[in-house]
């Protein structure tokens, strides 16, 4: 009986020991491409930051100008951050999804360089409506990726609003 019992205690023993190697999963792909991606929209998150500071008090005090500046110099950002993130590898079952995904950003920075043109022309109105189209693709864009639970990937338009 006693063997037994030791035998029992060493097989639980060995299995405890094994359990975490034989449940080990591979690592989810998601949060691999975000640990890759998100450095890279970490950087063109904050030079968007300091670029678009004071847009909404530019164009409201009418220094539409400088206000088609800054978003022009946004746009280009994004632009250089949508390059680098086009050569990030992407895992194979979500190529669809980001391949999208990165659609929508390359059209954020056609709206991003329209409202900076029309700024500048001082077509405020034009303006208005791109910096609409533009917090609707960015919310497209957003949906397309939630489950990858991106803190600096995800676009944020209220600095413009």
């Amino acid at each position: 009986m006693k063997t037994l019992s030791l035998a029992c205690a060493v097989t639980l023993a060995l299995t405890a020991l094994a359990a975490p190697f034989a449940w080990a999963e591979e690592p989810d792909p998601r949060t691999e491409y975000k640990e890759a991606v998100e450095p890279i929209c970490k950087t063109d998150t904050e030079a968007n930051k300091r670029i678009l500071k004071g847009v909404k008090a530019d164009v409201r005090k009418g220094r539409l100008k400088l206000a088609g500046q800054k978003f022009s110099k946004a746009g280009g950002a994004l632009n250089r951050a949508h390059a680098e993130l086009a050569a990030v590898p992407q895992p194979s079952e979500y190529k669809a999804k980001l391949a999208k995904w990165l659609s929508l950003i390359a059209t954020e920075v056609t709206l991003f360089k329209k409202a900076g043109s029309q700024l500048k022309a001082e077509n405020k109105t034009a303006a208005q409506a791109t910096v609409i189209r533009l917090q609707h693709n960015a919310n497209q864009a957003n949906n397309q990726v939630i489950g990858f639970e991106f803190k600096y990937c995800r676009f944020d338009t209220s600095k413009f609003t």
